[in-house]
């Protein structure tokens, strides 16, 4: 028999996902701003294009809070 769906704890589950890979983006630049002139083009490239991607990471999981708080409304 399946589990019953809980989704009692998956907002904070989100928003912690969300505040860590924030936290990583501003590693990122501040490791740029201090290092950039020490580090390879190629290693300055994979670096930004790392945090493209969470930045885009950060815009699905808020949306993803958004489905849970409509999920939420409706049960």
């Amino acid at each position: 028999m399946a589990k019953p769906d809980d989704r009692s704890d998956n907002w904070g589950k989100i928003a912690h996902n969300i505040g860590n890979t924030l936290q990583n983006i501003n590693e990122t630049e501040d490791y740029l701003k201090a290092h950039g002139d020490k580090v390879s083009e190629e290693e300055k490239r994979q670096l930004l294009e790392k945090n493209q991607r969470r930045v885009e990471s950060v815009h699905g999981l808020r949306e993803e809070i958004k489905d849970e708080a409509r999920f939420s409304k409706t049960h």
